[in-house]
Parts: C-alpha cells; sequence; structure tokens
C-alpha cells in the first residue's frame, strides 16, 4: 500500500506539473513601462491561456516581492471581450504607491473555491494555488514631486495649511503669491510618519494591509489677505515640484459662506480588493468641482464628516483615497471629524458598558493614526490610544467661515457631561458671536436622530441626547449634521423628539435642524425603521419629525448670508437639488421687503422663467439684499398683509402635503455601518 506521505508527494508533483503546463505558453506584457501624472494608466495584455475559466484572474501587486495572498487588488479576466480565446487585455489607472508594480495571472477552479475565505460581499476571494505567467515591474517616474496635495483650515484667518506625500521625506517646501508667475512666499514643512508597529490590529498590523506610508507633509501658509486667489505649489528642486494650484483665502470680513457637506464617500478603486469599494464617490467628487468651478472667485469649503477611506486597515486604500479628491481638495481647504472606521478597535481607551455594540473593529486595526497623521485640523484635541501609537488626534475643533460657526465633534470618544469634549463644545457655543456670525453647524459622526432601523447604537444616541441636546437648545444652534446612516435624512427643527416647526423656510425655530448626510458615496445601507405590528413587512412609515428621506446618493451644499442659510440636497444621479431648508437669522428683519436671487426660488433649481438654472446658484450667487424701510404706510400694509395671506396658503399646502403624499424610497442592503 502506497504511504501518505508518498501519496502527497504524488500530488504535489502532479500540481506542479500541471501549473507548469498551463503556464508554459502563457504570455503576459504591460506598458507602458513608466507612467507619469498625466499618463498613470497601464495596459496590461495576456495570450496563450489553454481553456480559459471565467474564474481565471490577474493580480495586482506592489511591492512586486509581495507574496501571492497579499495582492493590492485583482480584475477577473472575463472583463476582457476576448477572453474566451485565451487572450485579451485591460487597462488600469494606477496611483502611486512609491514602489513598483507587477502583475501576476492565475488559473483558479470551481473545486478549489473556499467559502471562508470571503471579500465584503460574501463572495470567495480568488486563491493562488496555478500561477500562469508574471509581468515585467512598472513604476512612476522619478521627480514627480509630491502626491495627495490637500488644503485645511489652521486656528488663524490668515493662514492656509497644505499637506502632502512624499516617498523620501527629504526637505520640502511650500512656494505661494498673488502672481502665478511668481511665486515669491516660501513655507517649510514639518514631516511625520507612521509605522506598522504603530497599528493596533489585523488587517492593518499584518501583511496583507499593511503597505510603507511614505512621508507626511505639513506645511502652512501665512499672512494672506482676505478674500484672494493664491497660487502655490510644492516640492523641492530635486525630486521635483507638484503642479501649481489655486485657493481663495478666508476673508474674516465676507457676509456669506458656501460649504459643501456629506459624510462616509469612502473611495474609489478600479479593481476588486478584500473590501467593496465606494465606486458611487466618484460622482460625489464629480459633482462638487463642478460647483466650485461655478463658485468661481468665491471662498468655499467641505466638509467630510466621518467614514472618510473606508481603508479599514488596507493601507494602500488610503493612497487611492487622496489622489481621488486632489481635484477639490487642492482648491478648497477639506475638512474632517472622526469615524468609526477610522478608530473603532476592541481595546480602544473609551468604552463604556452601553456603547458596548457600538465600537467594534470597524477601524480595521488603524485606531486612529492614519487619520490622525494624514489630517491635521484646526485646535489641539487628542487622547492617548494607550498603545506605541501616535495620540488620536482632530477629534474636536471650530471655526469661523463667513457668516457661519462651524463645530466639529467626535462621537468615537468620550461626549460625556465633564468629559474634555463636553467641556470644549459648552465653551466655544458660549463665545461665539453671533452678530459675525449669527448661524451655528454642529457635526458629528453618529446620528443623534435618524429613523432608520439601526440598532445597535439605541443607547450612544441616549447618551449623545443627554449630552448635547441641551447645549444645542440653550445656544441657538442652527443644523446638527451627521453621517453614520448612509442616506440623507432631514427632520424639522426638533427637540426630545417633538417638532417646533415643520415648515421648510422659517425663521430660528427654538430647536436645529437635524440632518443625517451620510450618502455620500458608501452604498451599505440600513432599512427604515418598520411598523411595530409589522416587522417583517416593507412597511417604513415616516414620522412627523422627518422632514424627507431618501436612498439616492449625493452631497449637500450650504449657502449662507447674514439674514439666511439654505441647505441643498443635491443627488448624484442627476446633479439637481431634491430637498431644501432654509432658516433666517435674528439679523433678518420681517418688515422690510425680502429680495432674495432668484436662482433659489426652489428646491427644484428653477428659476422665476421656469428655465432650470442647475448650478447656476453658485456662478450668480449674490448677497440677500434687505430694502430700506419705505415710508409708504399703504406699501407696508399691502405687503404685510401678503406676507400674512402667503405663510398661511403655504403651511396648509404643507400639512395637506405630508399627510397626503406617501413617502417613496428604495430600501437597498442591510449591514453594520
Amino acid at each position: 500500500m502506497v504511504s501518505r506521505e508518498a501519496s502527497l508527494l504524488f500530488l504535489t508533483l502532479f500540481l506542479s506539473l500541471l501549473s507548469l503546463s498551463l503556464s508554459s505558453h502563457v504570455s503576459l506584457s504591460v506598458s507602458p513601462k513608466t507612467l507619469t501624472r498625466s499618463n498613470r494608466t497601464v495596459r496590461i495584455q495576456w495570450s496563450g491561456v489553454e481553456s480559459p475559466s471565467e474564474l481565471d484572474w490577474l493580480g495586482i501587486y506592489s511591492p512586486p516581492n509581495s507574496r501571492d495572498k497579499n495582492f493590492i487588488g485583482y480584475v477577473f479576466l472575463n472583463s476582457s471581450a476576448t477572453w474566451q480565446s485565451g487572450y485579451g487585455s485591460v487597462e488600469l489607472p494606477l496611483v502611486n504607491l512609491r514602489s513598483n508594480y507587477v502583475f501576476r495571472l492565475f488559473r483558479w477552479t470551481y473545486d478549489e473555491v473556499n467559502y471562508r475565505h470571503q471579500d465584503h460581499d460574501g463572495n470567495p476571494l480568488p486563491q493562488t494555488k496555478h500561477r500562469l505567467a508574471v509581468s515585467e515591474e512598472i513604476g512612476f517616474a522619478s521627480g514627480l514631486g509630491p502626491e495627495q496635495i490637500h488644503l485645511s483650515f489652521t486656528d488663524n484667518e490668515d493662514e492656509m495649511r497644505v499637506m502632502f506625500i512624499t516617498a523620501d521625506g527629504k526637505e520640502n517646501v511650500v512656494r505661494y503669491g498673488l502672481d502665478e508667475g511668481a511665486l515669491n512666499q516660501t513655507a517649510g514643512t514639518e514631516v511625520k510618519r507612521y509605522e506598522r508597529e504603530h497599528m493596533c490590529d489585523f488587517p492593518a498590523n499584518n501583511s496583507i494591509g499593511w503597505r510603507d506610508p511614505g512621508f507626511i507633509h505639513d506645511g502652512v501658509m501665512k499672512g494672506l489677505k482676505n478674500g484672494k486667489r493664491y497660487y502655490y505649489k510644492v516640492g523641492n528642486d530635486a525630486t521635483g515640484w507638484s503642479a501649481t494650484y489655486s485657493f481663495i483665502s478666508r476673508d474674516s470680513q465676507s457676509n456669506e459662506t458656501f460649504a459643501f457637506l456629506f459624510g462616509d464617500m469612502g473611495t474609489y478603486t478600479p479593481y476588486r480588493t478584500f473590501y467593496r469599494m465606494q465606486d458611487e464617490s466618484q460622482s460625489t467628487v464629480k459633482w462638487i468641482l463642478r460647483d466650485l468651478k461655478a463658485l468661481e472667485n468665491k471662498s468655499a469649503l467641505i466638509s467630510h464628516i466621518g467614514d472618510i477611506s473606508y481603508a479599514r486597515g488596507f493601507s494602500w486604500v488610503w493612497d487611492e483615497f487622496f489622489n481621488q479628491i486632489e481635484p477639490i481638495a487642492t482648491s478648497t481647504p477639506y475638512h474632517v471629524c472622526i469615524g468609526n472606521h477610522e478608530y473603532d478597535w476592541p481595546n480602544q481607551p473609551w468604552k463604556p458598558w452601553w456603547a458596548y455594540s457600538s465600537y467594534n473593529k470597524d477601524g480595521g486595526g488603524e485606531c486612529g493614526v492614519p487619520y490622525s497623521l494624514k489630517f491635521h485640523m484646526p485646535g489641539d484635541s487628542s487622547v492617548p490610544t494607550g498603545t506605541s501609537a501616535p495620540a488620536t488626534r482632530n477629534l474636536y475643533y471650530s471655526f469661523n467661515a463667513g457668516v457661519v460657526h462651524f463645530i466639529y465633534i467626535s462621537t468615537e470618544t468620550n461626549f460625556e457631561q465633564g468629559s474634555d469634549q463636553y467641556k470644549f463644545v459648552k465653551s466655544d457655543l458660549e463665545k461665539v458671536n453671533r452678530e459675525k456670525t449669527p448661524f451655528i453647524v454642529l457635526q458629528g459622526h453618529r446620528p443623534m436622530y435618524t429613523t432608520s432601523d439601526e440598532v445597535r447604537d439605541a443607547g450612544l444616541r441616549e447618551k449623545m441626547l443627554q449630552s448635547f441636546e441641551p447645549l444645542l437648545v440653550e445656544y441657538k444652534v442652527t443644523l446638527a449634521l451627521w453621517g453614520h446612516v448612509h442616506r440623507y435624512e432631514r427632520f424639522c427643527p426638533v427637540k426630545n423628539f417633538q417638532c417646533v416647526n415643520v415648515s421648510s423656510s422659517f425663521k430660528y425655530a427654538g430647536a436645529p435642524v437635524h440632518m443625517v448626510i451620510g450618502m455620500g458615496g458608501q452604498d451599505w445601507q440600513p432599512i427604515w425603521k418598520p411598523r411595530p405590528d409589522h416587522q417583517d413587512r416593507p412597511i417604513f412609515p415616516q414620522p412627523i419629525r422627518s422632514m424627507y428621506r431618501g436612498g439616492e446618493f449625493g452631497y449637500t451644499r450650504l449657502v449662507a448670508t447674514r439674514e439666511k442659510l439654505k441647505m441643498e440636497y443635491v443627488g448624484n444621479h442627476d446633479g439637481q437639488v431634491h430637498d431644501m431648508v432654509e432658516i433666517f437669522s435674528d439679523l433678518y428683519v420681517d418688515n422690510p421687503i425680502y429680495v432674495d436671487n432668484p436662482i433659489y426660488d426652489n428646491a427644484s433649481n428653477k428659476n422665476s422663467t421656469g428655465n432650470s438654472t442647475e448650478n447656476a446658484s453658485f456662478k450668480e450667487a449674490k448677497e440677500v439684499v434687505v430694502e430700506p424701510r419705505i415710508g409708504n404706510y399703504v406699501k407696508a400694509g399691502s405687503v404685510i398683509m401678503a406676507a400674512l395671506l402667503l405663510g398661511y396658503a403655504l403651511g396648509f399646502f404643507t400639512k395637506w402635503k405630508r399627510e397626503n403624499k406617501q413617502p417613496t424610497w428604495t430600501p437597498v442592503k442591510t449591514i453594520e455601518m
């Protein structure tokens, strides 16, 4: 009888010969061999694949010496139209990972499918037993300068921070000025870096997820004049310079504010990987870029309230993310707050019993380290990780932008009464000058209010309401914005679950409007809360406090003057406005005639002529004008009477619409967020 050892040896030899026979005639080629900023797409061609299978796949590797199982991504050969003939090609845009790439072609058979080794969707990950071919190495040219450039505010209104990545960490500077042809001011940069041992858990601290993150440079352009266009570039003469970019400096005297706000956007990759990526994030960036171009010489800001890249421990996803946002983040300050997918891990320092179901492994072992170093927000908030890793930063901070005071908070670290964060928020709200900034917008990741059927955060929401709602009401916060739930939902001005107003256009009513804006790109979504007597059926009543909710991807844009703040929900599927709320400040006087910009006449984004203006609202945005009082009692009386009649009609129509219109939405998928 043949021994077990001999049988195994025979099987091993047979598989080796099989792999050799399968691969003996397979060729794999790539072009170009050297990539640049303007040409970073590689074409991979193969031929000679005998008896092609729909499971045959192409692995993407960087660095080239990675083990077969440690790919950064893969594509199936059947994505090529000619794959069944044993040859084909694919084209992939790549980002600079500061090391070369190589591609490997594998045969994968149905009898080798391992359903215990799955991706995020529950699909089996490809196996690597039968490697058929390996390509030559390709890489990015030297001398291209820094990558992943993005801006943010500092604590000083006459400054702008710029951050970027280099491969070697050598001295790089920022050159800037008012004339694109004469960048005569220079700022140095501070250099930081994190290591594999700083990661707290799998996969971030494992070879499957870890890649060299490069060196993070942090520079500040100082002494900027109010509301001027500045030009800048970063780099050095030895290793190259970036392209020249521009931004509009902050204007402390401005009577208007423009902002683009969303949560949970994530990252697109041109390949499959261990987690499903967020293809829709491309559309969010595309439409915001459209709006920014229309603004021309007006300053703006971008606010991404948690669940930033969805790297979850796979380092290269951060590289993909920063390359994706570069078209908007090089011209507009990009502000963030921490979410569960940047931070949460089993041994995080603050984990009270009531949040046990909320704080899990969502951060993929990163424990906030990449987030804390790759961004540098205003303020100096931080908490220790309890490990050798750097402290977690960018937790809570605030700044003024035009007529709005923005506050960012952390829902992942201690926010209870008596905590440092609570004290900061209370103190900050006490100091807001409502003459200068009549509107306050508070932002955090996990929502205080939601009608989604998301139960694991119930205890956390209760504690947030106890801690923060009294402050929001007492200090007349205008808007409270949240992510985490991957949908859009606007509430009435609400306190203790009760509406104080049910209009979409009103003067501050005594409580903030809560909005969930986590529809930036991630497509795992909870269903809405079902009826108690129909838990197993798709019946989702919309409570009175929920004014609008929808499942379309998109973002919100904020336009404010001293008298009025307008918040619009733009859908990615068409780039149009699908919901709107406008809130008047105490500086708005009811008696004078209010002259609004006609491009903001309604939420359908149509002007008074009925023609679609699409994004003209930013191109033509003007300061709200309040006409002076007129000493004509008849005219004044007519205006007042007309306003009363209009208000009554609008109120009646709103009530009728809410009572008769059934909300519509499309349930998507359910998973923990």
